[in-house]
């Protein structure tokens, strides 16, 4: 009988959301410095009458970190949530980084997602409205917001940047957004078309010639074709635009530095820039030999496609795929030049072997050429290897061509799925959730002079013996499928419960005392009140159970 005393009492029941668990306080003390190791029964979540401890935490979580102090190896419930499952992990005082390498992959894909979504974020692609409270942040005057103090410069800002810099926010700045598409295709288009034969027209210069008869006569003669003038004027108001667009997104700007640091505005500077250093050299330079030159760098205007990335999620989506890819693309430059490099060299010494006068390989850096056409399979025909070893290293090059180039290529898919997969889920999302309130448990009142888990004159370290004493008794505990001495046990068993269950009447009786429900506030609204008879403690002669009876007035 001592052993199984023992047994039992080395035992603790946790009840966690609903769901009980029994296990021994050896078993919990294999992981030290955690909740579960530092139990004991002065705690407010104890319960003396069930003799068991409750905790309001996710039940199917606890059943694997149980497992863990009873096997020392943490699994990760595929059934639950990654951040879900870290912060069960933080208030049990465990290690997330103590899950089994079998799980790693599944536990870390939360992280994955994480990443992917704060990276969708700073992509700026929701179209909701923002409150007013959120513009004020955003702005700076959060606390003249606050005050009231808003000036109408202040009121206005934020509108003018919503129209040109958030096409979706409202119709006015959907039109103004459809204008600057337009002008951003038209001036592309005409720098384009501007370039074709039949849209240029001829320089008519008038040369003077002598004649036979010693006089001077003059012939026109065609010196040079320039890009029709209408191409000029289209120029000149695409490019006013985008100068006034530049210059009322910057004043409107919430943070001038970002707005100047950012990629799509340097481009939009540059471009512009251009046109007018362009048109400054052709009014002041036009007589010098190398002005043309700086036509060259007014092909940055084509750049300006870019710019289309504020009205297309999807063009954002893609940008930050090649970005995550980064890693990817790099190796696949480094395998590329790498093949390059040793084919190159392989076909020009297999070229040379045998008797080949129309050798196109006439060194190395010329098969470079050769190698990179070869390998991302484009062929240009160009130069051909003529050797049966020129022709077997060509064909070993374009199958290492293909292989390398189709590795990364998975890659760079999945990344775009996963990233199109998030945009189109948080388009679903509600926009508006329902608010949790942290409310706290409420709690039973405590009388004056009551202890944490005894009555009054009853010390703490007694009535807890007394209800581990009683969870030791129960009815069908294994004391009782052995044999023993039965007058003896009853005898005893009546006589401990009858103790105990006074003084858990005791407490029963205090806490229901008229008195001390009156001066509860919580049941103070609860109408009409219950008056009790005193309870009758009574006694079953055969079971050697005690129970009471409350009897309430007619």
């Amino acid at each position: 009988m001592n052993l199984i005393n023992m047994d039992a009492e080395n035992r603790v029941v946790l009840n966690v959301g609903g769901i009980r668990h029994e296990t021994y306080k050896a078993t919990l003390k294999k992981i030290p410095a955690t909740r579960l190791s530092r139990l004991t029964e002065a705690l407010a979540n104890y319960d003396p009458i069930l003799n068991e401890y409750f905790f309001d935490r996710h039940p199917g979580v606890f059943a694997q970190v149980l497992n863990y102090y009873r096997t020392g190896k943490l699994h990760y419930p595929s059934d639950v949530c990654g951040p879900l499952f870290e912060e069960e992990l933080e208030f049990w005082g465990l290690d997330a980084n103590q899950v089994e390498p079998c799980c790693w992959m599944t536990y870390t894909q939360h992280r994955d997602t994480q990443e992917t979504l704060a990276v969708l974020d700073r992509l700026d692609l929701d179209t909701e409205k923002p409150s007013d409270e959120e513009i004020a942040r955003k702005f700076g005057f959060e606390e003249d917001y606050f005050k009231g103090t808003l000036s109408w410069w202040q009121m206005i800002k934020p509108k003018i940047w919503s129209l040109f810099d958030e096409p979706y926010s409202s119709t006015a700045a959907k039109v103004i957004g459809v204008l600057s598409v337009f002008f951003i295709c038209v001036s592309i288009l005409s720098f384009c078309l501007k370039t074709h034969p039949d849209m240029k027209v001829p320089v008519i210069k008038t040369v003077p010639v002598r004649t036979a008869t010693n006089g001077t006569d003059f012939i026109i003669d065609k010196f040079d074709t320039d890009a029709h003038v209408a191409f000029f004027y289209i120029e000149c108001i695409c490019n006013a635009w985008f100068t006034f667009e530049i210059l009322v997104r910057f004043i409107a700007s919430p943070n001038k530095c970002e707005f100047i640091n950012s990629s799509v505005n340097i481009i939009d500077y540059i471009a512009t820039a251009s046109f007018y250093i362009d048109l400054i050299l052709r009014r002041y330079a036009a007589h010098l030999e190398n002005a043309d030159i700086m036509e060259f760098f007014s092909i940055i205007r084509i750049m300006r496609l870019f710019k289309l990335t504020r009205h297309s999620s999807g063009l954002k989506i893609l940008i930050q795929t090649f970005r995550a890819s980064a890693k990817e693309l790099t190796l696949l430059v480094f395998f590329l030049v790498l093949g390059i490099v040793i084919f190159a060299s392989l076909v020009y010494y297999a070229e040379r072997i045998q008797t080949n006068p129309d050798n196109d390989f006439k060194s190395i850096p010329l098969g470079l050429w050769w190698a990179l056409v070869t390998m991302t399979t484009v062929g240009y025909g160009d130069m051909v290897p003529k050797t049966y070893i020129g022709m077997f290293v060509g064909a070993l090059c374009a199958l290492a061509g293909v292989l390398t180039i189709a590795l990364p290529v998975p890659v760079i898919v999945s990344n775009f799925a996963m990233y199109y997969s998030h945009t189109q889920a948080r388009a679903k999302l509600p926009k508006k959730r329902r608010r949790v309130l942290p409310v706290e448990p409420t709690r039973g009142p405590r009388l004056p002079g009551q202890g944490p888990t005894g009555p009054p004159g009853v010390p703490v370290s007694s009535a807890a013996a007394q209800n581990r004493r009683m969870n030791a008794v129960k009815s069908n505990h294994p004391k009782d499928m052995m044999g023993g001495p039965g007058p003896k046990m009853d005898d005893e068993r009546r006589h401990s419960n009858l103790r105990l269950n006074g003084t858990v009447m005791s407490v029963v009786t205090s806490s229901l005392n008229p008195n001390g429900l009156e001066s509860n506030p919580a049941v103070m609204i609860c109408k009409p009140k219950l008056e009790f008879s005193p309870s009758q403690v009574n006694l079953a002669q055969g079971s050697g159970q005690t129970y009471t009876t409350l009897k309430s007035p007619n």
